[in-house]
C-alpha cells in the first residue's frame, strides 16, 4: 500500500471511517489467506465463504487496535486476530463433539505406544485392535483429527497473544534457551517429516513450508480436496505423536 505510514498515522488519531475502509479493502486478501489454510481442516464442514466473513470481524478488530507505533508489522498482528476470530465462530457453533480432542489425544497416544512396540509405523488394523474398534471407525477418527487440530489453534493463539507483540516478552524469543528449543524442534520435524509416506511428506511440506492452500495442493497433486484433507489428518496424527511438547508447532 502507497504511503502505509502516512495511513495508520492518520487512522490511528482521527479514527476516519473512510480510512478504516482503505484499510479493510487493503488487508481483506489477508483474510482470505488465512481462510484457505484453515479450511484444509475442515474440509467441507463450513463453507469458505463463511470462514472469510468470520475473519473479517478479526481484521476490523486487528485495525482497532493495532498500534503502528511499536514498530510490528500488521500482518503479522493481524494473523492472530483473524484466526481467532473465524475459531471462536466455529465454536459458537458447536458442532465439535466434546470429546473429540480426548479421542484425538487417545489416537495420538495409541499411535505412539504401538510404533514403540513394533518398531514401526502401526497399520490401520492394529490401532484399531489396541482401540477395540473396527477399522472404518478407526479410518473416520483419523479424519475427524484434523478438527481438533483447528481447535488446537487456539493453544497457539495463547501462546502468542496480541500482548506479546507490544511488550519486552518479545524479547524472551531470542534468548539462548529460546533459540536452543528452537533447535531441537526443526531438528525433531525434520526427522519426523522425513519418515512419512511420500505422500504425507509432500501435502506437510506444500502445506507449512510452501504455504498453499487445500485448493492448491489438490492441483499440484492431482487429488480432491476431501482426499488432501483425509492424507493431511493422517500425516498429523503421525507427527504430533512423535514432537510431544512441541506439538503445537503443527496448529500454526
Amino acid at each position: 500500500m502507497e504511503n502505509n505510514e502516512e495511513i495508520w498515522k492518520q487512522y490511528c488519531e482521527t479514527k476516519d471511517k473512510a480510512l478504516k475502509e482503505i484499510l479493510i479493502i487493503e488487508y481483506a486478501s489477508l483474510v482470505k489467506y488465512l481462510a484457505g489454510r484453515l479450511s484444509v481442516h475442515i474440509a467441507h464442514r463450513i463453507e469458505y465463504d463463511d470462514l472469510i466473513s468470520y475473519g473479517i470481524f478479526g481484521l476490523i478488530d486487528a485495525i482497532d487496535k493495532y498500534d503502528y507505533t511499536k514498530g510490528v508489522k500488521f500482518e503479522t498482528y493481524a494473523s492472530l486476530r483473524i484466526r481467532g476470530a473465524i475459531i471462536d465462530s466455529i465454536r459458537k457453533l458447536d458442532w465439535v463433539p466434546r470429546t473429540l480432542r480426548q479421542k484425538n489425544k487417545q489416537l495420538e497416544h495409541v499411535f505412539a505406544e504401538l510404533e514403540f512396540e513394533l518398531g514401526r509405523e502401526p497399520t490401520e488394523a492394529e490401532i484399531s485392535d489396541r482401540l477395540n474398534i473396527s477399522v472404518e471407525k478407526t479410518r473416520e477418527l483419523i479424519k475427524k483429527a484434523s478438527i481438533t487440530s483447528l481447535v488446537s489453534l487456539d493453544d497457539y493463539l495463547e501462546q502468542n497473544h496480541e500482548d506479546s507483540f507490544f511488550s519486552d516478552e518479545a524479547a524472551d524469543l531470542h534468548t539462548p534457551e529460546s533459540q536452543y528449543d528452537k533447535k531441537e524442534l526443526k531438528n525433531i520435524l525434520t526427522e519426523a517429516i522425513d519418515n512419512l509416506l511420500e505422500k504425507e511428506r509432500q501435502v506437510i511440506t506444500l502445506y507449512y513450508f510452501e504455504d498453499l492452500t487445500r485448493k492448491e495442493i489438490s492441483r499440484i497433486m492431482g487429488v480432491s480436496e476431501s482426499r488432501i484433507s483425509q492424507i493431511h489428518s493422517k500425516a498429523v496424527i503421525k507427527l504430533q505423536s512423535k514432537l510431544g511438547k512441541h506439538k503445537s508447532v503443527m496448529y500454526v
